[in-house]
């Protein structure tokens, strides 16, 4: 029996369409969208949206766990499954597990242990797939890492890293200054894996060339990297005057000043900036001492830091990040829903399925009202949350 969503507002690509309508089929597959008045008649469930907005669900490429779990700990089909669950209720229906192994072998067994659960996936939010953020990350720019989790860039690892995930690695972080990393991001490249700069000290030059060349991303932009002056542009002077770079900027307020925010995009405009968490164990949860990448995070005061003070990812969930951007950055809803939806689909190569609410694609999608607050999600058609 096909679904009908009507009485709300639908986020389109490219504008809010009032008074609109949605009709699912049994696949769960979208085959209308439209004006309510000018849907045909036809049998099917219908749900009344109370006047609330119909969004497209929300897509995190790098989120490291969230309501006490994190990825590549503990039991990991159980706590992929609890964290699936959780996150439809932030408005998330699917992402990507970005993870990190403190030895080459314990990565590869970790990717193995993943693409079990990957072809047997939980209910609730979509796992698109792995992003591994590491081992080949500069230490001077180590941000939360454990250094003894990093070394140089080796082809032969990396290919043992591709060869365990069987098409699941969607985006590598890498640091494009250090030997081996063009070697590296080739063979990503070639692979279908996005190669993105991230932990990086390299100058603009350099940095320059790589997103010329087999980087495409940029992974967390203006954290972790050189920054801007004028006689050395660094890393981030080479992201706003590239041509067609995607960049990851996270959304909680705490990493990014919304000044620098404006400046992201008026430099790549909205459609080439993807909001992401970069959330860890504690997102979700109450104040507290979580796990991440071999150290222990502190979270207290709506940041996560190591006890030196370093940010240690984010205790931000997506559905918030949202509605920063509207509130602090002055985006419309339509751009920052697209940031958060459509450009993270595309660049991890699903949105012939994800990403927007059009015919033909997945219905993956979310009720919110005004302030970004998640009444339902679906995902493929099936109602998870609540």
């Amino acid at each position: 029996m096909k679904t009908i969503l009507q009485n709300g507002n639908v986020v389109l690509p490219d504008r809010i369409l009032a008074e609109g309508a949605v009709v699912i089929d049994e696949q769960g597959k979208i085959v209308y969208v439209g004006r309510a008045v000018d849907l045909p008649e036809q049998a099917g469930e219908t749900l009344d949206l109370g006047g609330k907005t119909l969004s497209p669900g929300l897509i995190d490429i790098h989120v490291h766990g969230g309501r006490g779990v994190t990825f590549g700990e503990g039991d990991l089909a159980k706590n992929t499954a609890a964290y699936s669950e959780w996150v439809v209720s932030k408005g998330v229906t699917g992402y990507l597990m970005s993870v990190a192994g403190k030895s080459s072998h314990a990565l590869v067994e970790m990717i193995k242990r993943y693409v079990e659960i990957f072809n047997h996936p939980p209910q609730g939010a979509e796992t698109l797939g792995l992003h591994l953020e590491g081992p080949f990350l500069n230490v001077e720019k180590k941000g939360a890492f454990n250094p003894t989790w990093l070394r140089t860039p080796d082809l032969s690892e990396m290919k043992a890293y591709e060869k365990a995930a069987n098409g699941w690695i969607r985006q590598m972080t890498l640091a494009p200054e250090l030997p081996g990393a063009e070697a590296v991001a080739q063979f990503c490249r070639e692979s279908g894996i996005l190669a993105a700069i991230g932990h990086t000290n390299t100058s603009y030059e350099w940095a320059e060339k790589a997103l010329r060349e087999d980087f495409k991303h940029v992974t967390h932009t203006f954290n972790a990297q050189s920054g801007f002056s004028h006689r050395a542009p660094g890393v981030l002077g080479a992201v706003l005057t590239s041509d067609a770079v995607s960049a990851e900027l996270i959304g909680d307020m705490v990493h990014v000043h919304p000044g620098a925010m404006k400046l992201l995009l008026r430099c790549l405009g909205s459609e080439r900036v993807i909001a992401i968490t970069d959330a860890m164990a504690g997102a979700g949860l109450i104040e507290g001492v979580y796990e991440l990448v071999g150290h222990q995070v502190i979270v207290k005061d709506g940041r996560a830091t190591l006890e030196d003070g370093t940010l240690a990812g984010s205790i931000a969930t997506m559905n918030t990040c949202v509605a920063n951007l509207v509130k602090h950055v002055g985006l419309s809803l339509s751009e920052a829903i697209k940031m958060a939806s459509l450009n993270p689909a595309r660049v991890i190569g699903v949105a012939d399925r994800l990403g927007s609410i059009e015919v033909g694609k997945d219905a993956s999608l979310i009720v919110i009202d005004e302030s970004i607050n998640v009444s339902m999600t679906m995902v493929k058609g099936h109602i998870v949350y609540p």
